[in-house]
């Protein structure tokens, strides 16, 4: 009888397991599109690579991480992915990712940034969650804050 009921949960959890599988999710790096007069700083290059450790930290619970190195040549020959007609897609599908995931802080002013992140459907293109945040402020702590509010009040509120 206790095997029966150990083996009733081992196929119990064995189920349960598959069916909360995780989407396995490419996430291509942030770029910074600057519509200011001003010139763009290291400072800013620097915040967007925290952005990146920061997205991938908040989005590591929902998805199965897939790791884009092997894009890193394909990305470096595009301006822009959010311009590139689609290759972010098959960039995501070619790695093995079922969804793709990209951002960008457009710098309005030095006062007036924002931030915004997309989230596609990689055999479909269709847009999955797209949102966007203004931030005041270009400070480490105003992008850490507004990709926060972005991921955790706007895109994923429970």
């Amino acid at each position: 009888m206790i095997r029966s009921i150990l083996l009733a949960l081992l196929v119990f959890s064995a189920g349960t397991t598959s069916a909360q599988t995780l989407p396995r999710l490419a996430v291509f790096d942030f770029s910074l599109v600057n519509t200011s007069l001003e010139a763009s700083t290291a400072e800013e290059l620097a915040r967007l690579n925290r952005l990146n450790g920061q997205v991938q930290d908040a989005l590591r619970t929902r998805y199965t991480m897939v790791d884009v190195g092997p894009m890193r040549d394909r990305l470096a020959r595009i301006e822009s992915i959010r311009g590139c007609n689609g290759c972010e897609l098959d960039m995501a599908r070619d790695l093995g990712a079922e969804q793709v995931a990209y951002g960008w802080v457009q710098k309005v002013s030095n006062l007036i940034l924002n931030v915004n992140f997309v989230i596609e459907d990689a055999a479909t293109g269709r847009t999955l969650h797209a949102e966007s945040v203004d931030i005041r402020g270009n400070t480490d702590d105003s992008w850490r804050r507004g990709l926060r509010y972005l991921l955790m009040e706007r895109m994923f509120r429970q």
